[in-house]
């Protein structure tokens, strides 16, 4: 007998994708009944129409599944008992599969691979384009990754990300678009020791032989110009002493007394100790942050993280061009 279930198991299991989700619904409605009435009220259709299933059900198996007895109860046989357990399992399997499938069309599960720097965290655009796309898409998998800007357009070229946000380019790869979703102003990182904190308001005279220090100083576009254009507006040269790759490190050094530096005004919520900030009355030029991605992408959990993200951001785009 051990071995008769074996081979009937295995036959079960060779030929269950031959099997319609039909005949597995029906089934497994007569057998947890083992009544074909009951069954086929259940299921909201005729008991001869049950019938018909079953019969095409074991007729496809070559066995019997059901011992009918019109003075006694219907019970399962062996193979019965086998395919039951394996129908029940197929059928949440084929459940899980179609709400998967049109949670993903509808864009509410999926993947979303996303880059960023580290402005994106300090603005609070992050967090908050996060929680724009949260409710209704619990579902789709959020995988946040710290880049800046050159490496993520590669990125997003090769596929490794799906959206960046990024310091704008006037020029984008091929394939890749942005469009800006957040603008501020500049301010004047110093230590708290150093003579200019004393006044309130500062003037790009009032930067003349500073030290500066540089974030971002490897990216040939972007936020390392504006040094150039403080230079070009205070009318004297402001060379960076310190190269350094981010503003949290830049402003490390100026709590330090190593020199001053220019970051967005973001960055003074992240103050570290010892540090203060100043706006600069005669330089009012704003940096921006983009949303950059593939514009043929196809993804409907991406295309709907974009259109919620777009909404997060507010910004004069004007100024940037």
């Amino acid at each position: 007998m051990i071995h008769e279930l074996k081979v009937i198991f295995l036959y079960i299991n060779q030929i269950k994708k031959m099997l319609t989700y039909r005949q597995l619904e029906h089934f497994v409605a007569v057998a947890q009944e083992l009544h074909f009435s009951r069954a086929a009220d259940r299921l909201g259709i005729a008991q001869s129409a049950v019938s018909v299933q079953i019969q095409q059900l074991e007729q496809e198996l070559g066995v019997r599944l059901l011992q009918r007895n019109k003075r006694q109860p219907i019970t399962l046989t062996d193979a019965g008992k086998l395919l039951y357990d394996e129908a029940v399992a197929t059928l949440h399997h084929m459940d899980r599969a179609q709400q998967v499938g049109r949670l993903a069309a509808e864009g509410l599960s999926g993947n979303i691979r996303l880059g960023y720097v580290a402005s994106a965290v300090t603005s609070g655009l992050l967090s908050r384009m996060l929680k724009s796309f949260r409710p209704g898409h619990e579902q789709v998998h959020m995988q946040l990754m710290a880049m800046e800007t050159p490496r993520q357009l590669l990125a997003l070229q090769s596929t490794e990300i799906d959206v960046g946000l990024i310091r704008p380019r006037r020029h984008y790869p091929d394939g890749v678009e942005a469009v800006i979703v957040h603008g501020e102003s500049l301010m004047v990182a110093m230590p708290d020791s150093h003579p200019l904190a004393s006044k309130p308001l500062l003037q790009t005279a009032d930067l003349r032989d500073q030290v500066f220090i540089a974030p971002q100083f490897d990216e040939a576009e972007g936020f390392a110009q504006v040094l150039n254009r403080l230079s070009a507006a205070a009318g004297f040269p402001a060379t960076a002493t310190y190269r350094v790759n981010d503003f949290i490190t830049a402003t490390s050094l100026a709590a330090a007394g190593y020199g001053i530096v220019v970051v967005p005004e973001s960055i003074r919520l992240f103050s570290q100790p010892g540090v203060v900030f100043r706006p600069v009355n005669d330089f009012q030029e704003r940096v921006y942050l983009a949303m950059a991605y593939r514009y043929r992408e196809n993804s409907p959990a991406i295309r709907a993280f974009l259109a919620a993200a777009r909404l997060c951001g507010s910004s004069r785009v004007e100024d940037f061009y």
